[in-house]
């Protein structure tokens, strides 16, 4: 330790005459209290920086995204309509009607049903994308009326036969004398 105590001394002598001994300004803590509350704008480049990211990559996304809506269909004439109209409601009573007559022994019918009903959505779909490709036509028209009295037809078919099994079921059950 004393050995360290000297070095330090040696030290002190050696720079001696060598050290800073400046006083400060009497005002130099007032000027330095003064600098610490004042409080300049802070610069900020990576707001706007970060705002010209965005803008950036929102132009991006919108140009390599096309948000394309399906186009709704509009029909050509009036009567194209309204026949299509009258038709899809009539197939939407039916299918309440048999959405109403759903029932445990009645579920492997309906099941099925709508499992075609979902082919014949699917030609219609294709009948449409033809109308709107090379417009109205005798052919395109009288492929969606078929269509659309065939879905018809095949659920008031369904509908025939749940009945027919639910009468049977009752009859089964009583007795004839």
């Amino acid at each position: 330790m004393k050995n360290e105590k000297d070095n330090l001394d040696e030290l002190f002598s050696k720079f001696e005459n060598q050290w800073d001994v400046e006083e400060l300004n009497s005002d130099h803590q007032m000027d330095f209290l003064q600098k610490l509350n004042k409080k300049e704008p802070k610069k900020r480049y990576w707001f706007v920086t970060a705002i010209a990211a965005s803008i950036v990559l929102m132009l991006g996304v919108s140009l390599f995204y096309k948000n394309e809506k399906p186009k709704e269909f509009k029909f050509a004439s009036k009567e194209t309509k309204r026949t299509d109209s009258i038709f899809n409601i009539l197939i939407d009573n039916e299918l309440v009607k048999l959405k109403e007559k759903n029932s445990p022994e009645n579920q492997q019918i309906i099941d099925d049903a709508m499992k075609q009903m979902k082919t014949f959505d699917a030609d219609y779909q294709k009948i449409i994308n033809e109308l709107q490709k090379n417009g109205e036509n005798k052919q395109i028209i009288y492929a969606m009326i078929s269509n659309l009295q065939t879905r018809i037809s095949f659920l008031q078919t369904v509908l025939k036969r749940i009945e027919d099994n639910e009468k049977l079921k009752n009859t089964s059950n009583e007795k004839t004398l």
